[in-house]
């Protein structure tokens, strides 16, 4: 594809002529490669893949090595999703930056919460739409009881177990408190990683309380940026145009994707067994996951 394409004049010579046939990232132009990292963060199914490091890793490696790169933009649209992945993600940006020693800047569309905002915390500034949602820095966890229900329809439960915590939180058993506050252990210990994250992250341009700011509430894009969650309202095209001239090239970096992805065999692991065969079973997992990935956006209102 040829960007920023500009027709030569009858007056330039057969160089200028031929230079201005070529991509501006070739001609010197400044260059911004966009990475799009949209969705929620973790395996979800082998049909229904999440942000993973895994999935993005090499569009980030070819956004940070694009010829005159004079910064990387990344665009983020998720509720989060897998706190391990999260940080990888993070940190794998941040490991390109300072390899490559280029900016990094972050544009939130829809919502960056929970670990849609760890990955945005690594950019050097964070631009947000008036209407975004970002924030919820906190952890959760959520299962069902359903021991009632299968003693009402007849089902008796048969389990076995080698090690006294093994079924832990089991949705088939009674609840356990010692279980529960095992669990709530974890969460604070994480949650403590994902605070000192954003606060290395942000320093001193976070204006609101540890009280305020770290107890999994999410805030609309003018609140964010008075709280330093985020540094400006903006949209892309208007600050990289601001920041690098009108000359700009943004080429978007996407995952290898189509018809040639599936010649090459990239496909998710596991997507031909359950397309030839995965049955019913296949079919509930891929059912039950969209259901909670519709109820991990539904929880910023889309």
């Amino acid at each position: 594809m040829v960007d920023n394409l500009t027709q030569p004049s009858d007056a330039a010579g057969p160089f200028d002529r031929l230079k201005a046939l070529l991509p501006a990232r070739l001609r010197g132009a400044p260059v911004v490669p966009v990475v799009r990292l949209s969705g929620v963060i973790g395996a979800v199914t082998p049909l229904r893949p999440g942000l993973t490091l895994a999935g993005v890793a090499k569009m980030l490696e070819r956004a940070f090595s694009m010829r005159n790169a004079k910064a990387v933009a990344l665009v983020i649209n998720s509720p989060g999703g897998s706190p391990v992945q999260s940080r990888q993600i993070y940190l794998r940006i941040r490991q390109l930056a300072a390899e490559k020693k280029l900016p990094v800047l972050v544009f939130v569309e829809d919502v960056a919460a929970s670990g849609g905002y760890m990955i945005a915390c690594a950019g050097d500034e964070i631009f947000c739409d008036p209407s975004s949602i970002l924030g919820s820095i906190g952890v959760v966890g959520g299962s069902f009881g359903l021991q009632e229900l299968i003693r009402k329809v007849g089902i008796e439960r048969r389990l076995y177990t080698a090690g006294e915590h093994k079924a832990m939180l089991d949705p088939f058993l009674p609840e356990n408190p010692d279980d529960v506050a095992r669990l709530k252990q974890i969460q604070r210990e994480i949650h403590a990683l994902f605070i000192s994250l954003v606060k290395d992250s942000r320093k001193t341009r976070l204006k609101g309380a540890d009280d305020v700011l770290f107890t999994g509430e999410y805030w609309a894009g003018d609140t964010a940026v008075t709280l330093g969650l985020a540094d400006a309202i903006g949209d892309l095209r208007a600050v990289l145009r601001a920041r690098f001239g009108d000359k700009v090239a943004t080429p978007v970096v996407a995952p290898a994707g189509g018809l040639l992805s599936g010649l090459l065999g990239r496909r998710s692991a596991g997507a031909g067994s359950l397309a030839a065969g995965g049955g019913w079973a296949g079919l509930a997992e891929e059912l039950i996951s969209a259901v909670e990935t519709r109820a991990i956006w539904a929880r910023f209102g889309f």
